[in-house]
């Protein structure tokens, strides 16, 4: 978080905490979106079986595949998780995602809500990287975009589905996309069957009393303001 007083960040801080506090709406329903780069090891000696009274035994040494990225979508008021492994993290691997949340996840939304950080690739723009205008036009039209603020990644709820995808499946080595795509959409499918809702406490009521630093001074502000003016009526 910010060091000091910090009007950007507190402005972005409240838009989000005001968006998780809506209830649910399937016209508008809310999801959050977060990316995660996963490194592929493989095993350089293979692991000795676990046995009874012993456990498994894997060797420090582990051979380097590069890396990917997991995009990972949740909707709060469900606690439903969606997520995709790709082998780079574009601005068209992003409008994909977002075509396939408007398209096939909530086709009969008016309007859905998505919040997420500020990457570069993270707005309508890339739509128009990957699709001609006038469906880049339609995509843009189905969201609602509200950004977490800079440094204030952990209001984005994503990451908690990203916290829970790699505490259940991926803290362990994955050797390869093919493994690890076939290993979280078991993972996916299996936690989809009953997901829990995430119970957000957070709020602008808690966030002004427990983050009052982030919060300017408005009346030094104001005393700012009138010292500028008093300046410049003075240079007349």
């Amino acid at each position: 978080m910010p060091p000091q007083a910090d009007a950007e960040f507190v402005a972005a801080m409240e838009d989000v905490l005001d968006v998780y506090q809506q209830p649910y709406d399937e016209k508008y329903p809310l999801w959050c979106m977060d990316e995660k780069p996963f490194q592929l090891l493989d095993e350089s000696r293979r692991p000795l079986p676990m046995r009874p009274g012993d456990i498994t035994k894997i060797d420090d040494e582990y051979i380097r595949n590069g890396t990917v990225s997991v995009f990972c979508f949740i909707q709060p008021h469900t606690g439903k998780i969606i997520h995709a492994v790709e082998p780079t993290r574009t601005a068209i691997d992003w409008s994909e995602k977002v075509k396939f949340l408007v398209d096939e996840v909530n086709p009969d939304a008016e309007k859905i809500i998505l919040v997420m950080d500020n990457l570069n690739t993270h707005n309508t723009a890339s739509l128009y990287k990957a699709f001609p205008p006038e469906e880049a036009r339609r995509i843009a039209r189905k969201i609602e975009i509200h950004y977490t603020p800079k440094h204030g990644s952990w209001l984005d709820i994503a990451e908690i589905g990203i916290n829970i995808m790699t505490r259940e499946c991926l803290n362990r080595r994955i050797p390869d996309i093919e493994t690890l795509r076939a290993e979280l959409k078991a993972w996916n499918e299996a936690y989809n069957s009953a997901p829990t809702e995430i119970n957000w406490q957070f709020s602008n009521e808690t966030s002004r009393i427990k983050l009052k630093s982030l919060y300017p001074d408005i009346d030094r502000n104001q005393e700012l303001r009138d010292q500028l003016r008093q300046k410049k009526s003075q240079i007349k």
